[in-house]
C-alpha cells in the first residue's frame, strides 16, 4: 500500500475543449489550476486542478486509437509505488491492458487497463501533488 500524505487516486476527465473546461471549472466550482500543459495541436494534454485537498486531472484533444484515454470521458488514475509489480498483478488477474507499461516523457512510469466491466484505469508513479507549487 502506498504511504503518502496526499490522496493517491485521482478522477480524470476529458473534454472536447480543455481550455474552456479549465476556465469553467474554476468559475463554476472554484477549482484552482495547479498545472496545465498544451499538446502540439493546442489542446490540453494534461492539467491538474485542486479544490481543498482534492485534485482532478483534465485533458482534451482528438481521439487517438493508440491511446485509450483519448476515447473516454472519465476514468481514474492511481499512484502506486511499484508499478511493475502492480502491472504483473493486474495481468495475472486477467485485466485487459490497453496501454502497455512504459516510461513517459515527464519521468513517470505507467500503464492503463480496463476492469472487468470496461472502466478505464491508469496506474503509475506520477504524483501530481509532488509537482508544481
Amino acid at each position: 500500500m502506498t504511504k503518502n500524505a496526499h490522496p493517491t487516486a485521482f478522477p480524470v476527465l476529458r473534454y472536447k475543449d480543455g481550455t474552456a473546461a479549465l476556465a469553467w471549472l474554476d468559475r463554476a466550482f472554484g477549482f484552482a489550476r495547479r498545472a496545465a500543459y498544451e499538446a502540439p495541436d493546442g489542446s490540453i494534454a494534461h492539467a491538474e486542478l485542486a479544490h481543498g485537498n482534492a485534485m482532478i486531472m483534465v485533458g482534451s484533444g482528438p481521439a487517438d486509437p493508440a491511446n485509450a484515454w483519448s476515447t473516454v470521458r472519465q476514468g481514474i488514475y492511481v499512484r502506486v509505488d511499484d508499478v511493475d509489480a502492480h502491472h504483473a498483478r493486474a495481468r495475472a488477474a486477467g485485466a485487459e491492458i490497453v496501454r502497455p507499461l512504459a516510461d513517459t516523457d515527464y519521468g513517470a512510469r505507467k500503464y492503463s487497463v480496463r476492469d472487468l466491466e470496461g472502466n478505464l484505469w491508469s496506474f503509475g508513479t506520477y504524483d501530481p501533488w509532488a509537482q508544481g507549487s
